[in-house]
Order: structure tokens, then C-alpha cells, then sequence
């Protein structure tokens, strides 16, 4: 009896989780039975093997398997043909740092944690052979306790401007240069930097000796993906396919004590019946394990264990929540929470002919069957027309040539035969019979309705728009509809390997350590918001390929010629930056992004120069405002003057005011003489010489009082 292996108050048995296995048996096995039958037939295999005939062909050409042949190339290049097979775009502007790093990580582990040619070769053939592909994604961790010696600092706080200088210095080069902070600055210098991050104190590190700890290292911290067997694969038959909606996915596979052991997470292994729990005994588990190989040692002995990811009510509260449990035999070996950030089930279900409302599709062999049980059986007969024949062999006449004529005509020399034959007659030489050419038409049809029914084209015809018009517009719809039905399998693929992708970000933002980011990455890890890593996320993983990063470049290229050198140098820089990381150029593109321009002393003082010449051509502008405006004004003025004095001459003012001061004048002259008589010096008998001046006169001594 198995122990309890956690708290819940409504823990699980193996009997509680092996129910469910055994109701989704039904439609695992009829599921089963459909791929097996496909494989048959993509490798004339069992039911789609011809029977063997005495004298008769057992020839069956491969139809489906060439058919593949010419998928399999068309769907892995574009994942292999590129070292970046992941393009993780931000939704939001906020998110375009953290979306860079996990770019980096996602392309670092899929080049150098993953086989990425081997597993996107058995992506794609997975997927074409058997209609579907399903992928585990997982975390393995491999740690040992080691004993080592370590250095023990004091510190002792230093204040003085050039010591503080020199550490704020170093700390700055540690937050923009974590890599070459951590492989060129000396220790002391780092234990310091260190010590002022978490105190904010300045303070010398200084070596006071060593003392010996045990420490774990790290041998393997990495994300996992593994293409499981479909006959291994127990899918709940209620979630309408959609495994999101899945309350399990229950999968069988080989393992034994020692690797159990290993990883250090399984308990009651003492428990287990390790003589009666193989592959063979087991009866469910799919295997190419040969029962007559099997270790006699318990450590290494094979057995088939039974994993559970799933949804359970572990509290008795009505309420689901993701589990993991792994059995072997009746023993519960692990039970507890899904360890995964994301807590969904870590599966990804990739169909290659989607089937509605099933997480499963179809492979060509279920569209090619016919027609390639239609070509072998005209093959066959072909083959057997022309190898029942008696093809090069020859037949004379009885008693047409005499023994020596017969040497000599063996001999292919001349001879003489017997009077009475006619050698026409009497000679035949066999030969091959005429294939109908209805076989060959036949033969015609039967390929070219399996290259339409796929899409694929084997060019072994040539390259044909008949469907079209026989026109170069034909040809190209024809090579257009095999493309879009390629491209809609491929698309189907690449959303399998971006949910893998997605489930990479969200364990890395969990168990990866913010050293192992700083040394991939050269930048210390970007938080995520964890609730986004549950379903709301905020980065977007696409397929990247050589051709579509060209013409990205291509166009920011092109933007830039088109915006000419007069852009803003920060705004350049940022542009090339992008098309260095579309080329493959790194480094490049970090150098840019880091790069800003240095001011030229002489471009400077140039600037200033303009810009004193400016001022003054400014004021200088302004004066002449001023004196035109001056001058406007004084036009103005006599221009009111001049519409004034017309308009005084119009309506006789001026004429009035003329006459009037010449009366004026008039007056002061006569005033005047009258004035220059009466002051003028006379004798006294001598009298005013007429009337007038006499009349002025007095006037003039009225004026005076």
C-alpha cells in the first residue's frame, strides 16, 4: 500500500485516475487503429501489402510514401534554413525589451539545448506519416552537491570622491554590461559593487580568507520537447477537440529505478513490482522493446509508468486544480500541483488535415489509399503481361536445317536450309507483347488525381497549368494552389512550434536563473507580469524565415534612401540596427543602438558662427521692418494730406480760405503804409497827403487807445 503523498484532504488513488484512463480507452483505440492503418499504407505495410501469388507480381508501388517525400523537404526548410527560428514581437511598446531577451533565449535553446534539426525533422514527419503530431514540453533540472572553498571579505566604508567614482563606475558597468562585469572586473571590485547595491554604503571588500560550503551545481537547467508516440497518448474524449478545454491527457512511457532515482522527485520506489511491470506484461503501452533483451538488474530493468496531467478536486471544494501524478503498476510514485508557471497541461497537438471538432487530423494516406491501390493493380498487371512472355528466345522448324547448317547458322554465319521451308515461316523469335496504352492513360490519371488531391507537385510530367489554360497564367495559378495548400499545413505546424515557443517563455521566466539570462543574453532578466504568463500574454512568437527578414530589411532600407540624410542621426541608427539583426549581425546591432554622436569642435563652433549670423541678420530684418513701417507711415500721413486737400478744393474750403488770407494780407499791407505814413517824420505845417491816409490814421490811433 502506497503512502499519502500530500496534504489534500481529497487526494486522488491510482484507482480514482486509472478510471479515467480506462473510459478514454475507446476512443483512444479507435483513434489508434486509424494511424496504424495509415502507416500501413504510407509504407505498404500489413492490410495494404498485395498478397503474394505463385507467377503472378506482388509489386506495390509507394504512392503516399513519394507524395511525403516531397512534403517533408517543403516543410522543414523553412524552419532549418534560418538560425532564428523565433520572432517574438511585443504587443505593446512596454514589452519590446523583454520581448528582445526572450527572442534570444528562445533561438539560443532551440540551437544549442535542442537537436533543432532532429526534432523539426520529426515535427514534420510525425505530422505527415501519422496526421497528427502531439509534443511534450517539460523542464529538466540536474543538480550535485559539491564542497567548496569560497573567499570571506570584510568591508570597511570609503567615502573619498575618487574611491566613489571609481565604484559608481563599476556599478554602472555592471547594469549595462553585466557579461563583461562579471568576466573583467576583479573580485574585491564586485564583492564592493555588490555590497553598495544592497547597503547603498561605499565600502572596500577586502579578503579576510576562505571557508569550504557544499553547493549545488547546476549540470542541466533547460526547457525540454519530446514528440510522443500517439499510440501512448490518452486524450479526454470530452473536450471537443480543443485540449485546452481538456480535464486530462494520461501518457504511457518506458523508464526504470535508476533514472527514477535520479531525478529525485518520485517516492514509494520501494513499493514498486519491478519484475512484472515491462513493457511486454503491460498490454497497453506501444513498444519496439524486444521481450527476449531485458535486464536482469533491478536498477536498469525496464517498466512502464503512467503520468497524469489533469484537473481535480484535491480540496473537496468544488473547485479544479492542475495536478500531476505518475503510477506504476498500483503504486502512486508522484502526486502534486503542476509545477508549470502557465498550469496548463504541457502538451501541444499539432494536426496536419484538421478534423472538425477532434484535436487529431488525416494524412494524405487517407486521401491516397485508393489511388495507390489502383496503381499498384495496374502495375502488377503490366508486370506480369511482360513477365509471362518468352521475350529473345527463338524457334525453327523441325527438320529445316541440317546439323551442319544448324551449327553454322548458331554460329550467325550463312547457312542452307532444307528445300520445302520457308525460313519467314518456319523462324520466330519472341517477343515482348504491346502494353495497351489505355494502361499508360490509366497510369496518367491515377498520379496526376494524387498530386491534385495533395497539392504536391512531383514534376515528373513536367510542370502543367492544363487545369488553368495552357498559358503562362495557368501555370502560375497551378503553382499558386499547390503553395496556399502548402502554406496552410505549414502554418499549422508553425502555431504548434509557437505554443511550444510560449510555453519556453513562461518556464524561463520561472526556473532559469539570472545568471544563466545575463551570460545568453548580456542583460539581467526582464520581469514578466506573472498573470500574463497564465493566458493574457503580451508577446507574440512567429516564424521567422530567411525570406521574410530579407524583405523586412529590404524595406527599412529602402525607407531610409527614401528619407535621405537629412533624418535625425539617433533615428538612422535605430533603423540600422534593425536591418543588423534581420542580417544575422549581433554585435552590430548592439554597437549601434549603444553609439551616439560625438559633437565635432569645429562643426560646433561652426554652428555657433551660423547662429551669431543668423541673430544679426535677424535684427538687421528688423530694422528695416521698423524703417518700412517708419516710411509707410510718413506715406500714409501724406496721403491722408493730399485726399484732404482735394477734397477742400472740391467743395471750395480752399478757395474760401485763399481769399481770405489775401484779404489778410490785404489788410496788414495797407496797416503797414498807413503805419510807415503816420511814423514817417514831417514838418509841422505839412498835412497827410489825401483822405486815405487821414482815414488810416485814425484807425490807427483808435487801435493805439
Amino acid at each position: 500500500m502506497s503512502e499519502k503523498l500530500t496534504d489534500w484532504s481529497n487526494e486522488p488513488t491510482v484507482y480514482d485516475l486509472k478510471s479515467d484512463f480506462t473510459l478514454a480507452q475507446t476512443f483512444h483505440d479507435e483513434q489508434e487503429a486509424r494511424i496504424h492503418h495509415w502507416r500501413d499504407v504510407i509504407n505498404v505495410e500489413g492490410s495494404s501489402k498485395p498478397l503474394k501469388r505463385e507467377g503472378h507480381s506482388s509489386v506495390q508501388p509507394m504512392v503516399v510514401r513519394r507524395q511525403a517525400e516531397w512534403r517533408y523537404s517543403a516543410l522543414t526548410e523553412p524552419f532549418l534554413n534560418s538560425d532564428r527560428i523565433f520572432r517574438v514581437l511585443p504587443r505593446t511598446f512596454e514589452d519590446e525589451a523583454a520581448a528582445k531577451q526572450n527572442e534570444l533565449l528562445l533561438n539560443y535553446q532551440f540551437d544549442t539545448k535542442l537537436n533543432k534539426v532532429k526534432f523539426i525533422d520529426d515535427v514534420v514527419r510525425t505530422t505527415v506519416n501519422d496526421g497528427t503530431c502531439i509534443i511534450r514540453t517539460g523542464w529538466e533540472r540536474i543538480t550535485k552537491l559539491v564542497e567548496k572553498e569560497v573567499p570571506v571579505y570584510e568591508y570597511y566604508e570609503d567615502s573619498t570622491p575618487e574611491y566613489v567614482q571609481a565604484l559608481q563606475q563599476a556599478q554602472a558597468m555592471g547594469e549595462q554590461d553585466p557579461r563583461g562585469f562579471e568576466e573583467q572586473v576583479p573580485e574585491e571590485v564586485k564583492q564592493a559593487v555588490q555590497y553598495l547595491n544592497e547597503t547603498g554604503i561605499p565600502a572596500r571588500a577586502i579578503l579576510a580568507g576562505s571557508q569550504v560550503v557544499e553547493e549545488e551545481v547546476v549540470l542541466s537547467n533547460q526547457p525540454v520537447a519530446e514528440i510522443i508516440n500517439n499510440a501512448n497518448v490518452y486524450l479526454d474524449p470530452t473536450c471537443n477537440g480543443d485540449i485546452n478545454k481538456a480535464m486530462f491527457i494520461i501518457i504511457s512511457f518506458e523508464t526504470s529505478k535508476a533514472e527514477l532515482v535520479k531525478q529525485g522527485r518520485y517516492k514509494n520506489l520501494d513499493k514498486v513490482d519491478w519484475d512484472n511491470a515491462g513493457p511486454v506484461a503491460d498490454g497497453f503501452h506501444e513498444t519496439k522493446t524486444d521481450d527476449s533483451f531485458r535486464f536482469k538488474d533491478t536498477p536498469r530493468k525496464k517498466v512502464v509508468a503512467y503520468e497524469y496531467w489533469g484537473f481535480y478536486d484535491v480540496d473537496g471544494n468544488d473547485e479544479l486544480t492542475p495536478i500531476v501524478a505518475t503510477w506504476i503498476g498500483d503504486v502512486m510514485i508522484r502526486l502534486e500541483e503542476n509545477p508549470y508557471p502557465d498550469e496548463r497541461l504541457p502538451f501541444v497537438f499539432i494536426p496536419y488535415l484538421p478534423i472538425v471538432r477532434s484535436a487529431y487530423g488525416e494524412p494524405d494516406a487517407a486521401l491516397l489509399e485508393d489511388n495507390q491501390r489502383i496503381i499498384g493493380a495496374v502495375t502488377r498487371g503490366m508486370i506480369d503481361l511482360l513477365g509471362k512472355s518468352a521475350n529473345g528466345q527463338q524457334g525453327l522448324a523441325k527438320g529445316m536445317l541440317d546439323t551442319v547448317n544448324q551449327r553454322r547458322f548458331e554460329a550467325g554465319d550463312n547457312y542452307q536450309f532444307n528445300p520445302g521451308f520457308n525460313p519467314l515461316q518456319s523462324y520466330i523469335e519472341h517477343k515482348y507483347p504491346e502494353i495497351p496504352q489505355t494502361a499508360f492513360l490509366f497510369l496518367q490519371a491515377q498520379n496526376q488525381e494524387a498530386e491534385a488531391l495533395t497539392g504536391i507537385k512531383s514534376f515528373s510530367n513536367g510542370i502543367s497549368g492544363d487545369t488553368y489554360g495552357q498559358v503562362a497564367a495557368g501555370i502560375k495559378g497551378a503553382l499558386d494552389s499547390a503553395s496556399k495548400r502548402e502554406m496552410a499545413i505549414l502554418r499549422r505546424i508553425a502555431k504548434g512550434i509557437s505554443e511550444v515557443g510560449e510555453k519556453f517563455i513562461a518556464m524561463n521566466a520561472e526556473f532559469l536563473s539570472d545568471k544563466e539570462v545575463v551570460r545568453v543574453t548580456n542583460k539581467q532578466y526582464i520581469p514578466i507580469n506573472r498573470e500574463d504568463l497564465k493566458g493574457n500574454f503580451d508577446l507574440k512568437v512567429d516564424i521567422a524565415t530567411a525570406e521574410i527578414d530579407n524583405a523586412k530589411a529590404q524595406d527599412l532600407g529602402f525607407m531610409l534612401q527614401t528619407i535621405g540624410p537629412n533624418l535625425d542621426p539617433i533615428l538612422t541608427t535605430t533603423i540600422l540596427a534593425e536591418i543588423a539583426d534581420l542580417k544575422r549581425m549581433p554585435a552590430l546591432a548592439e554597437k549601434l543602438r549603444q553609439w551616439k554622436p560625438q559633437p565635432d569642435p569645429a562643426q560646433e563652433q561652426m554652428k555657433q558662427l551660423q547662429l551669431q549670423e543668423q541673430q544679426l541678420k535677424n535684427q538687421k530684418l528688423q530694422s528695416e521692418i521698423a524703417l518700412n513701417q517708419a516710411k509707410a507711415q510718413d506715406v500714409q500721413t501724406d496721403t491722408q494730406a493730399t485726399a484732404m486737400d482735394m477734397q477742400q478744393e472740391l467743395d471750395g474750403t480752399k478757395h474760401m480760405r485763399d481769399m481770405e488770407k489775401q484779404q489778410a494780407q490785404a489788410r496788414a499791407n495797407q496797416n503797414l503804409e498807413v503805419t510807415k505814413a503816420l511814423l514817417k517824420t514831417r514838418k509841422p505845417d505839412e498835412s497827410f497827403p489825401d483822405v486815405k491816409a487821414a482815414v488810416g490814421y485814425n484807425l490807427y490811433s483808435r487801435a493805439l487807445g
